[in-house]
């Protein structure tokens, strides 16, 4: 293929990936990676290549989220913080892992399933309502059942430093060490840990996902693991389709919302998987 196709491509799957990232928080990493070690790169520098493309499209949807107000700054500045040497220690600690970077894929698929595991689930606000709800009005009167119920649900997000600093340092290092972004973690997280509402966590995740990229990028950068002429057109192709990904998130009524991002990043996990198995088995 030449390098004009490739360029053609990878500025498509850009697109793509930013419609993923501003959608699902995710940084959309679980298509470019893919993408381009399809379209000839190696595994190792489609994880490297991934991540300059991360923070152009990060900016972008985060800068829609804010705008609708959905950015927690508390959440953000723990998150990010905490995340940035970690992401420096993955990305150095990439290399080392044996598998010539299918090893490496093939850790990212399972993290892509655990986060369509952990989304397709009832956020955790709203875990155990039904039961207490009942248990109140069989104690107390049909009337307590629905206050349990409403104070559970108007719960306020769990947002000490060191809860944080946890998920940061977790995030941080699997951007660093996979290229995607750290939101598969920071999503099912922020919703379920935090218990931020959804599209606060995916506006947060997609801010810190960016914050989290720039070491990432440029210590892969400075090793020259980044092949330049994947990341470009990525970089280029992303910054509208986050845009169009924030947008389309933030008018989709929550429950469909959680629906859609399981279901996609589920169908993602096992074609992901099942590509990297069989590049190692043949």
């Amino acid at each position: 293929m030449s390098d004009l196709w490739i360029i053609i491509f990878t500025a498509l799957a850009g697109f793509l990936t930013g419609v993923m990232s501003g959608m699902f928080g995710i940084g959309g990493a679980v298509i470019s990676t893919p993408a381009i070690n399809w379209l000839g790169a190696t595994p190792l520098a489609a994880v490297a290549s991934t991540l300059p493309s991360i923070i152009p499209g990060a900016t972008s949807g985060s800068l829609r989220y804010r705008r609708e107000g959905l950015l927690n700054k508390r959440v953000i500045l723990w998150t990010a913080l905490s995340g940035v040497t970690a992401s420096v220690s993955g990305a150095l600690l990439s290399g080392k892992v044996p598998g010539d970077g299918h090893l490496l894929m093939l850790l990212t698929a399972g993290l892509v399933a655990f986060g369509a595991i952990q989304l397709g689930r009832k956020p955790a606000s709203n875990e155990g309502v039904e039961e207490l709800a009942a248990e109140g009005a069989s104690d107390a009167g049909p009337h307590a059942g629905i206050e349990i119920s409403a104070q559970l649900a108007t719960a306020k997000p769990r947002t000490q430093w060191w809860r944080l600093m946890i998920i940061g340092i977790a995030a941080g290092g699997l951007s660093g060490l996979l290229g995607v972004g750290g939101g598969l973690i920071m999503v099912p997280l922020f919703t379920r840990w935090v218990r931020l509402p959804l599209k606060m966590a995916l506006g947060s995740s997609l801010a810190c996902a960016g914050i989290l990229a720039i070491p990432g990028t440029i210590t892969y950068a400075i090793i020259g693991q980044i092949d330049w002429l994947y990341a470009l057109p990525l970089a280029i192709g992303i910054i509208p389709g986050a845009r169009v990904g924030s947008a389309l998130a933030i008018k989709s009524p929550d429950r469909t919302l959680r629906l859609i991002v399981s279901s996609v990043l589920g169908v993602i996990a096992v074609a992901f998987a099942i590509g990297e198995i069989y590049a190692i088995i043949y």
